[in-house]
């Protein structure tokens, strides 16, 4: 004997209907009202890249005048004043305050090396440094290396020996094999190798960067790890032929 099912339909269209008319609810109470929740004294800070955020002004976290510090940078030759919160890297200063944006943002951990940037002529990761502990610091960029219109020497090498492809690690690479050179330990392909394994190039194109840095160094390329041991090398960054790591002609 069949039984007959149409209350049972009837029964599922019913719960069908109040199911989509709750869900609509749900959705217009979610695009249309305001939830206010207590506000929590977590003790934690805004960002100063979300400083000027209407985040900003909404959350009610940004640093007040008295948490501001005052410093001054020479940023590739420019004098320049700031007022920053204490925990300001100096990566985010360069990239959101000054516009530098060749100094890149890569894991923000200091593990890629692609936020690289001179200061006082020592490489560094920018996204580890506090702004507030550099007053007075000269910074270099790769906007600020070339002379005018003349590409420093390490930029045209790195162009010559086709040493990127994607080119987001470039600038890093090169401020950093800069610092390198000025550091005076490099001896060989060898030492070059060890002292940039700090900057990664997802592209892999780790041999011709090598090939540039040997070429603004004035190293012969196919010195070898004996040679440095015996202190033998063919010619001293500050012998190069043609080349000058400070950036002028050699």
């Amino acid at each position: 004997m069949r039984v007959a099912r149409a209350p049972a339909r009837a029964g599922y269209a019913a719960h069908a209907t109040r199911l989509r008319a709750a869900k609509a609810e749900a959705r217009r109470r979610l695009t249309t009202q305001r939830f206010d929740r207590p506000k929590l004294d977590t003790g934690w800070k805004m960002p100063a890249i979300m400083a000027n955020t209407d985040a900003a002004a909404t959350l009610d976290v940004a640093a007040s005048a008295g948490q501001r510090v005052a410093l001054t940078l020479d940023i590739n030759g420019e004098m320049r004043q700031f007022e920053v919160e204490p925990w300001t890297t100096l990566l985010d200063l360069l990239r959101e305050r000054c516009g530098l944006t060749g100094t890149k943002k890569g894991c923000d951990h200091g593990q890629c090396g692609a936020c690289t940037a001179l200061v006082d002529g020592q490489r560094i990761n920018t996204c580890l440094a506090l702004a507030a502990s550099y007053d007075r610091a000269k910074i270099e960029t790769i906007e600020g290396i070339a002379h005018g219109d003349t590409l420093h020497p390490m930029q045209q090498a790195f162009i010559d020996h086709d040493a990127f492809q994607c080119g987001y690690c470039t600038p890093g690479q090169i401020c950093s094999a800069i610092g390198l050179l000025q550091e005076g330990q490099a001896r060989c392909a060898d030492d070059i190798r060890e002292l940039l394994s700090g900057n990664l190039c997802r592209c892999g194109a780790y041999v011709n960067i090598v090939k540039a840095v040997l070429d603004v160094a004035g190293f012969d390329r196919h010195a070898n790890t004996d040679e440095r041991q015996s202190g033998t090398q063919t010619a001293s960054a500050k012998d190069a032929p043609g080349r000058s790591i400070t950036g002028g002609p050699a």
